[in-house]
C-alpha cells in the first residue's frame, strides 16, 4: 500500500507541486526532510531520483530541466545541505532554467539555539531566486505555494520554499489524493505580439543600414529560429555570428568567431563594425567578440529575449524587445527588405581563407589538446548530445566545425566548472540521444560526485582531456612567476581516472597519442554494457605553445 506523510505541511507542498505539473523530483537523503521524501517517493504522479551530494544534485536537476523544459524540484534536509544547492541555483538563475528548491528546516524557535543541523535558512538563496517562501506549520499555505510556483514558471527561474518540520518526522498514513490541498494552478505562459507601430521605426533603420550583425549566444535547438536565421542570411547586408552553444548551423554563418577576428587588422575591425547589432540567446563564450563590440560599438544594439532583464554587455544597449526571438522575427520580416551591401560577402570570403589556413595548421600540429579536440569532434557520432565543461573545453570547441545534427550544451550562466559533469548526467537521463561529456581534468575531478549515481545510462560517454592541470592559465594573461602559476593557478597534478573508472563501474580507455586515439574512436561510441571514460593525456607544457602558434599564423 502506498503511504503519505501525516504531516499536513508536507502534504500541502506535494499537492501544490502536482497541481503545478512538476513531475521530476531530485532528493538528497536526510532526516528532517523525511516527510517530503516519503510523500514524493510514494506518490504515483512523481518520478524521484536520489542523489547524495546536494551540490551535485542541484546540477543533476538543472540538467533534467534543461532537457525536459519543465521545472524540477530539489528536496534536502536542514542545515548546510541547503547551501550546497547555491551554485546550481545561480547557474539556473542566469540560464533561465526553473528549479524549485524545497528545504526542510527546524521550527523557528530552534534557530540559533544550539540545535544540530540548524542554520538561518530563510531567504538564504534570495540573490539568485525570484520567489522566496518561508512556510509556517499548522497553517494553510496553498495560496502562497501556488504563487511561488507560478512565479518560477512564468519567469523561468529558480524559487526557494523553506518548510519547518517538527518531530515526529516519519509518521505515515495510507495515501489519499486530496486535490483540495492545492488550488488549480493553470498558469500557462503566453506572449503577445508587439504593435506594428512599435516595430516600424526600427524596421526603417534596418532597411537603410548596410552593415547589420546578428549574434546568437546560448540557445536551445529551435527549428523555427533556424529557418528564420537562414532567411535573414539571404540579405547581403546581414552577417550572422553563432557560437557552439547556439545550436544553429548554416554555411553562410560565421560559426568560429575567434578564428575569424583574432588576426584582424585595424582596417578589418573597422569594416567589421556593425551599424546595427541584434543579440539573442544567453551568455556569450567569445571574449574577443565582447572586446571588439565594446571598442567598436554599433550605433544601435537591440536585444531580443522574453525575460525582464537585458544584459548591456557592450555598454550600448538601445532597445530590449521583450519577447521570444521566434515571435520577433515572425513580425519583423513583414517590415524589412534586403539591402545592397558587400558586408556579408567580404567576411564570408575571409572565413573561407581562415578555414583553409586552419586545415593547414592542424595538419602540421604535434599531439596536443588542439589536435585531440580536432580528432574528437570529427569522430562524434551524428545526433549526439554534447555536454561541454567550462574553461578550456568549451573554448577549444568554438574553433571547430561541428556536424549540424549535434546538440551542444554548456553551463554558461555563471561559466563555472563546478557542475558540468552533474548537469551532463542529469541531461542524459531525459534524452533519447547518446550523451557525450567533454571535460577537462580539473572540471572532472572537481565534480566527481556526479558519477555517484546509480542511474547513469550505459550509453553515457566521458571524454576527459587530462593535461595535468588548469592549462587555460598558460595562455591567458596571468601570473608571470612559474612557481606561482603551477602552484596556485594551474594546480599541477599527476592524477588519472583509471581507478576512478573502476570504482564507479565505467569501462576505461586511455590515449597518449593520435594513433591510439584514432584506434579507440573506432569502437568507443558503440553500444556497451557499461558507461565509458576515455582519458586523453596531453603534454602540459606543449598545449599553450600550439594554441598561441595557431592564432599567430591564422592570417
Amino acid at each position: 500500500m502506498k503511504k503519505q506523510p501525516k504531516n499536513k505541511l508536507a502534504q500541502q507542498i506535494i499537492a501544490a507541486c502536482k497541481a503545478a505539473k512538476i513531475k521530476h523530483v531530485v532528493i538528497s537523503p536526510g532526516s528532517r526532510n523525511a516527510p517530503l521524501t516519503i510523500g514524493f517517493s510514494q506518490h504515483p504522479y512523481f518520478e524521484t531520483l536520489s542523489v547524495v551530494d546536494e551540490r551535485s544534485a542541484g546540477f543533476v536537476a538543472l540538467g533534467i530541466a534543461q532537457q525536459t523544459h519543465n521545472a524540477v524540484a530539489l528536496v534536502c534536509t536542514s542545515g548546510s545541505a541547503l547551501l550546497n544547492y547555491h551554485p546550481a541555483v545561480a547557474e539556473a538563475f542566469y540560464s533561465h532554467i526553473p528549479l524549485v528548491v524545497i528545504s526542510a528546516d527546524r521550527p523557528k524557535k530552534w534557530i540559533d539555539q544550539g540545535e544540530g543541523q540548524t542554520i538561518r535558512q530563510e531567504n538564504v538563496l534570495a540573490n539568485h531566486t525570484v520567489f522566496n517562501l518561508n512556510l509556517a506549520e499548522n497553517l494553510s499555505n496553498s495560496h502562497l505555494l501556488n504563487e511561488a510556483l507560478a512565479s518560477g514558471k512564468i519567469k523561468q527561474a529558480p524559487i526557494h520554499i523553506n518548510a519547518p518540520f517538527d518531530e515526529p518526522l516519519y509518521e505515515m498514513e495510507p495515501l489519499t489524493i486530496n486535490e483540495e490541498l492545492a488550488t488549480n494552478t493553470d498558469f500557462e505562459v503566453s506572449e503577445q505580439p508587439l504593435e506594428v507601430a512599435v516595430l516600424e521605426p526600427y524596421a526603417e533603420k534596418w532597411n537603410v543600414s548596410k552593415r547589420k550583425m546578428v549574434l546568437v549566444g546560448v540557445n536551445q535547438p529551435n527549428e523555427l529560429l533556424q529557418i528564420q536565421l537562414n532567411h535573414l542570411a539571404k540579405d547581403p547586408s546581414v552577417l550572422v555570428l553563432t557560437e557552439t552553444t547556439s545550436n544553429v548551423y548554416h554555411s553562410d554563418f560565421i560559426n568560429n568567431i575567434d578564428q575569424l577576428i583574432t588576426p584582424f587588422t585595424k582596417a578589418e575591425f573597422e569594416a567589421f563594425q556593425p551599424e546595427i547589432l541584434i543579440t539573442l540567446g544567453g551568455m556569450l563564450i567569445s571574449k574577443r567578440i565582447k572586446q571588439f563590440l565594446r571598442s567598436y560599438k554599433p550605433q544601435e544594439h537591440w536585444h531580443i529575449s522574453p525575460f525582464d532583464n537585458a544584459p548591456n554587455t557592450f555598454e550600448c544597449l538601445s532597445k530590449h524587445f521583450k519577447l521570444s526571438s521566434d515571435l520577433f522575427f515572425s513580425q519583423f520580416f513583414f517590415l524589412i527588405t534586403p539591402t545592397a551591401s558587400d558586408y556579408q560577402k567580404q567576411f564570408l570570403q575571409l572565413k573561407i581563407k581562415r578555414k583553409l589556413k586552419h586545415k593547414a595548421l592542424v595538419a602540421q600540429m604535434p599531439f596536443s589538446d588542439f589536435l585531440a579536440y580536432d580528432l574528437l569532434l570529427k569522430n562524434l557520432p551524428k545526433h549526439t548530445m554534447l555536454q561541454v565543461a567550462n574553461s578550456s573545453a568549451i573554448r577549444y570547441t568554438q574553433l571547430f566545425d561541428l556536424d549540424n545534427s549535434l546538440t551542444v550544451f554548456c553551463n554558461r550562466g555563471t561559466s563555472g566548472i563546478d557542475g558540468s559533469s552533474s548537469t551532463a548526467v542529469g541531461a542524459s537521463l531525459f534524452s533519447e540521444k547518446q550523451t557525450v561529456l567533454l571535460t577537462g581534468d580539473i572540471s572532472f575531478f572537481y565534480d566527481s560526485n556526479a558519477f555517484w549515481n546509480a542511474n547513469i545510462k550505459s550509453n553515457f560517454r566521458v571524454i576527459l582531456m587530462n593535461n595535468s592541470g588548469g592549462g587555460i592559465f598558460r595562455y591567458i594573461s596571468g601570473p608571470s612567476s612559474t612557481n606561482e602559476l603551477e602552484q596556485f593557478f594551474e594546480t599541477k597534478h599527476k592524477r588519472d581516472a583509471h581507478y576512478f573508472a573502476k570504482q564507479y563501474g565505467f569501462d576505461y580507455h586511455k590515449a597518449t597519442n593520435a594513433t591510439e586515439l584514432k584506434a579507440i574512436f573506432a569502437t568507443f561510441f558503440e553500444a556497451s554494457e557499461n558507461s565509458k571514460i576515455l582519458e586523453i593525456q596531453t603534454p602540459r607544457t606543449v598545449n599553450d605553445v600550439v594554441l598561441k602558434h595557431y592564432f599567430k599564423n591564422l592570417s
